[in-house]
């Protein structure tokens, strides 16, 4: 049987027995239903991860004793950093969640013309937290012992101009390059992915001002979330860490 992995904010200190947070207790007690003497695997974020024993467990409370210390890494040496205009119901969750379980370093929601979700306030405030915790929940499930971070909504211009050592790359169906020809991403890469109606005509000019290169991924137009995937995937097996 497979230990479950467990987030933990930390901080996580070997020998230490210690209560889990509320959603770690909820996901053991409740969801998985163990018992006292099981076994978990937590990890705090940060790198690594702590083989853990269950002392009590109940409902409302898991208590755990930590082993120690467990330097396992499998982050890609490909850093990305996935801009993704938000798209409509649950596919931006799924891109979400798949693009950290193909290894995505950082992810910014984005706002432009053609975007067709309308959110502020409190509602856009609980759907960060809410992509968080699907960032949490994807680490757990594929091994990455580092969280992504999920950065707070921006417009797309604004994200187009942040300064950045990142090769700028803009999926485009027309575009002159394929990824076989980029050159090797020394400092990463920050990946444009727009929405179901795709960019306009001027986000795409600004874009290129900003040095964001067109690149192609086949003869194909792709649904966003399909993009999103396709290029990350072909960007990992050229860069990264897939075979």
């Amino acid at each position: 049987m497979r230990i479950p992995r467990i987030y933990e904010p930390g901080p996580l200190i070997p020998g230490h027995v210690m209560p889990l947070s509320e959603d770690g207790a909820n996901h053991v007690g409740r969801v998985l239903r163990m018992q006292a003497g099981d076994s978990v695997m937590l990890f705090d974020g940060r790198g690594g991860q702590y083989p853990a024993t269950i002392q009590e467990a109940g409902k409302r409370q898991v208590v755990v004793t930590l082993g120690e210390h467990q330097p396992i890494d499998v982050e890609s040496p490909l850093a990305i950093h996935l801009g993704q205009v938000i798209s409509r119901g649950d596919k931006m969750e799924f891109t979400i969640q798949k693009s950290v379980e193909l290894g995505v370093t950082c992810i910014t929601p984005l706002f432009s013309e053609r975007c067709g979700v309308k959110l502020q306030g409190d509602r856009l405030d609980k759907k960060l937290e809410q992509w968080q915790k699907i960032v949490i929940s994807a680490c757990e499930q594929c091994g990455r012992n580092r969280i992504p971070e999920v950065r707070p909504v921006m417009a797309l211009e604004s994200w187009l101009a942040e300064p950045t050592n990142e090769l700028k790359l803009n999926l485009h169906p027309r575009a002159p390059y394929s990824i076989n020809t980029l050159p090797h991403p020394d400092a990463g890469i920050r990946l444009l992915i727009g929405p179901e109606g795709g960019l306009s005509a001027d986000e795409i000019a600004k874009a290129s001002t900003h040095g964001f290169a067109d690149m192609l991924l086949g003869p194909r137009v792709l649904r966003t979330e399909t993009a999103a995937m396709t290029a990350i995937t072909a960007l990992q097996c050229r860069f990264g860490d897939l075979a």
